[in-house]
């Protein structure tokens, strides 16, 4: 057997021993089809769609979206910002919107709704929860509008290779929502917590064009 083994290689032992779990009903495979994929996209743009009809100005700068009574499964989102060079984007603007637990949207307050200053090294991060669906979308998203300067505004949704609607293959069936513009924007989800509390985390870099 070989001594050196490719990032894919690790990430499946990790699962088969316990020290990564992917939450369900994504097969392992399937999960690491997408890790790898972001990968392989290096530094290209972030594939970009609709606003969408419920973004609000002047959302509050706090990387806390739920509080500890919210109903629905708790969800962590971390990433980096960068530009197609690779350069980190320390900085920068991100603005995240999303629907609770049941698929509502907070149209008169800011619920569920973020402004973030990307770190030293573009880092980014915050605490949610799993949004819901709602009526007029098929699949579960957040909402993303990045700004920084010399650089595109990025507008963006993030989406969750475990939504139902994908049934365990985004790969071949994420065209069902038509507003998923590419697979890039779907994210393996991981579970972490124990049992009794369980959590959620996903990774979702963001890359913007230069002006």
């Amino acid at each position: 057997m070989s001594g050196s083994f490719s990032r894919r290689d690790v990430l499946r032992m990790c699962t088969a021993f316990g020290a990564l779990t992917l939450a369900m009903p994504l097969p392992v495979e399937a999960a690491l089809d997408l890790i790898q994929a972001a990968e392989d996209r290096g530094s290209s743009p972030t594939p970009t769609t609709v606003m969408g009809p419920f973004f609000k100005k002047s959302a509050p700068r706090t990387a806390v979206l739920r509080t500890a009574s919210d109903p629905g499964l708790p969800l962590s989102v971390k990433g980096r910002v960068s530009d197609v060079r690779g350069d980190s984007l320390n900085g920068a603007m991100i603005e995240v919107w999303q629907a609770d637990h049941f698929g509502r949207y907070d149209i008169e307050g800011y619920r569920y709704r973020a402004t973030l200053v990307a770190g030293r090294v573009g880092e980014y991060e915050f605490e949610s929860v799993m949004p819901g669906h709602y009526p007029d979308r098929v699949a579960q998203h957040v909402h993303y509008l990045v700004r920084a300067p010399g650089h595109k505004p990025l507008v963006t949704q993030l989406y969750f290779a475990t939504d139902q609607i994908f049934e365990g293959n985004p790969a071949k069936n994420f065209h069902r929502d038509p507003l998923v513009p590419s697979m890039d924007v779907v994210r393996p989800v991981v579970l972490t917590g124990n049992p009794q509390a369980p959590q959620v985390s996903v990774v979702f870099d963001l890359c913007l064009e230069r002006i």
